[in-house]
């Protein structure tokens, strides 16, 4: 589902612990994985009486220890990229019965680069994959948030890099396509509800592709030969913005949806077309001009062919 890609970048962690054992799980978009987990047998709180109580209670906050210990050890295993040192996720959401997660979270065994990104602490009524179903419904406002705020993050870093001129940077539908292609493309940025189709044509010189938004696709000309008036044949057509979400890694880059909501997020579908990139590197625009400058000389009628 496109609801699905669209939030394919954003990924969670929740942790789901109490006095039976834990589950680590992600959920990405409308897909949770559970990423592993163990049982647990803790002594219960009261034991037999005399002397012997002290001895049991001091058992028991040992296993209790030692049982943070392996679930804080857990969290870095599943949560932390250990190739990068850094969490894998957006954000950690700690869920589950009673206060193990609560002395998780203020324990000094709770690795600091994960307790740096907890978003949401709620209480469920169930351990394992029940928790984890109640702690992703119990979460889901604060998740939204997060999703809001990382959006203005993003946008906000793009403007920068135009008022500071950096060259880093693309904008419009053709730049940022260009610049793909140039694997110069470190983040694309793009508009949820982007209408442009993405068209693949069969001509006698091969395929041909072409974009298009809803009011050029209902032009016949352009699904035309323009020397013969010869209707090309469509072989695919496909909202651009699930091709990006299936197609975009081959571009060496990263994507983000963005919506509309925020003042950002408007600024960037009203101002700059919906759709741009922070770039690796600069690149000269001013060639793509010049080529368009010459396929209007030479009678080429698509805008779009400099890509393939």
């Amino acid at each position: 589902m496109l609801s699905e890609l669209l939030e394919s970048d954003i990924k969670y962690g929740f942790i789901v612990v109490d006095g039976s054992g834990v589950l680590y799980g992600t959920l990405s978009g409308n897909t949770r994985t559970v990423l592993h987990k163990f049982t647990v047998e803790l002594p219960k709180k009261h034991g037999r009486g005399g002397q012997s109580s002290v001895r049991f209670a001091r058992l028991r906050m040992e296993k209790r220890h030692n049982y943070l210990r392996k679930v804080a050890e857990g969290c870095v295993l599943h949560f932390i990229n250990q190739a990068e040192s850094m969490p894998n996720v957006s954000g950690l959401i700690l869920a589950g019965l009673a206060d193990f997660k609560n002395d998780l979270f203020g324990s000094d065994m709770f690795d600091p680069r994960l307790k740096n990104i907890v978003v949401d602490v709620v209480d469920t009524s169930y351990g394992f994959e029940n928790g984890f179903s109640q702690a992703i419904e119990l979460s889901a406002e604060r998740l939204k948030d997060v999703k809001f705020i990382k959006e203005k993050k993003l946008i906000s870093g793009f403007f920068d890099q135009i008022a500071q001129d950096t060259g880093r940077y693309c904008f419009g539908f053709r730049d940022t396509l260009y610049s793909c292609e140039a694997g110069a493309v470190e983040t694309l940025i793009v508009w949820e509800n982007l209408e442009m189709e993405r068209f693949v044509l069969t001509t006698p010189e091969g395929p041909k592709i072409l974009y298009l938004t809803p009011e050029q696709a209902k032009k016949s000309d352009n699904f035309k030969d323009p020397k013969t008036g010869q209707d090309y044949e469509i072989a695919e057509r496909t909202p651009l913005v699930e091709w990006l979400a299936e197609n975009y890694k081959s571009y060496g880059c990263s994507l983000q949806f963005i919506t509309d909501r925020s003042q950002e997020g408007m600024q960037f579908v009203k101002g700059f077309g919906g759709i741009g990139g922070l770039l690796r590197y600069k690149l000269d625009f001013n060639t793509l001009d010049e080529e368009e400058a010459k396929n209007k000389d030479g009678n080429k009628d698509d805008e779009y062919d400099f890509f393939y």
